[in-house]
């Protein structure tokens, strides 16, 4: 799973969820397809990318080329079970990466439309949000 090596600060306020398009990584930069979010205002799980990856992996059959273009850095604190009021905020649980409509997640090349477009359709089961095919 993606986590990242060193972090500057170890916990993160949540962050206001803001309900605006995204404006930067909303174009395709590297290959010729991308799985592109339309809808939703949400984290994304470092599970979610690696459940997304495999899926790609396995539909594209050692052929092509994948860029992955979040990561997850962003730290989510989780307290135990049954832990009473107080005692400050929890340890580091997990890491998302929170994206808005536009954003671009995956691209493939080197794989004819109608593998990519499987792969990325499997691809986007997986994940907490809508999605798209997109094409350069």
């Amino acid at each position: 799973m993606l986590l990242p090596s060193k972090v500057k600060h170890r916990k993160w306020t949540k962050g206001r969820r803001r309900a605006a398009v995204e404006s930067r990584g909303n174009e395709l930069s590297f290959g010729t397809f991308g799985l592109q979010v339309i809808s939703g205002d949400k984290w994304i799980d470092s599970r979610h990318i690696e459940a997304s990856r495999r899926a790609i992996i396995r539909a594209m059959k050692k052929g092509g080329k994948m860029w992955i273009r979040i990561f997850p850095d962003k730290p989510v604190t989780k307290k135990g079970t049954e832990v009473p009021m107080g005692g400050g905020k929890g340890g580091v649980d997990h890491f998302v990466f929170p994206v808005r409509p536009g954003r671009v997640l995956f691209e493939l090349d080197g794989v004819s439309e109608e593998v990519a477009r499987e792969a990325l359709r499997v691809a986007g089961h997986k994940l907490p949000v809508r999605t798209r095919i997109i094409k350069r």
